[in-house]
């Protein structure tokens, strides 16, 4: 089933209207989605890998415009939708310790950890919560997300035809490490750890002392 699945997606990628619908996974997954659009973007490129470039692009374009949705629920409605949307997604605990991280250090906790696992959806809606600077927030998710997917339309521009023989030969090897990617992804989002004195205040945030 798993075969078929991919066989199937994979014919998608080359659908003209593809571009579309890898926007549109990227401007979910920046506000509210679950999964992330890394996996059609890979799939795209394997069917296109002359377009891969082009496909990291639409996917960067679609991220940062859905970082604004999850901004404005952040900023204007953190108290009907936010909050509730981040526990549904189980990052409730983690926001008091973003939004401090987001204080302390502003665009550099998004350029970094927006290119890590950690959802960005959770960067996004706290950054609108705290008000960050409209466009300091774009800027640094334009860097961010475009680190996160021009790395890999890079690679499957340069290595495509190698990378889809790998996938083709180990692809439940492959889904299995893409879902503990996931999984690492939300687990660090609970962590958020650093070091020095601000990120020991910010360690001692918790839901009770969340800022306001």
């Amino acid at each position: 089933m798993l075969r078929g699945l991919y066989n199937w997606v994979l014919a998608k990628a080359a659908d003209p209207r593809a571009g579309w619908w890898l926007f549109l996974f990227g401007f979910m997954e920046a506000s509210f989605f679950p999964v992330p659009p890394h996996p059609l973007l890979g799939l795209m490129c394997l069917a296109e890998p002359k377009k891969a470039i082009r496909y990291a692009a639409i996917a960067t374009a679609g991220s940062v415009t859905g970082g604004l949705l999850g901004y404005a629920i952040g900023h204007f409605l953190y108290a009907t939708v936010g909050a509730s949307l981040l526990d549904l997604l189980h990052l409730t605990a983690s926001f008091p310790k973003a939004a401090c991280y987001l204080r302390e250090y502003g665009a550099e906790i998004i350029i970094v950890k927006g290119a890590t696992p950690i959802p960005f959806k959770l960067l996004t809606i706290t950054a609108g919560f705290i008000g960050m600077p409209l466009l300091i927030f774009i800027g640094a998710s334009i860097i961010s997300r475009g680190i996160s997917f021009m790395i890999v339309g890079v690679l499957f521009r340069l290595f495509g035809a190698p990378i889809k023989a790998f996938i083709d030969k180990y692809l439940v090897w492959v889904t299995i490490g893409f879902v503990v990617l996931v999984v690492v992804g939300f687990v660090a989002a609970t962590m958020l750890t650093g070091h020095g004195g601000k990120n020991d205040r910010c360690e001692a945030v918790t839901i009770a002392s969340a800022p306001v």
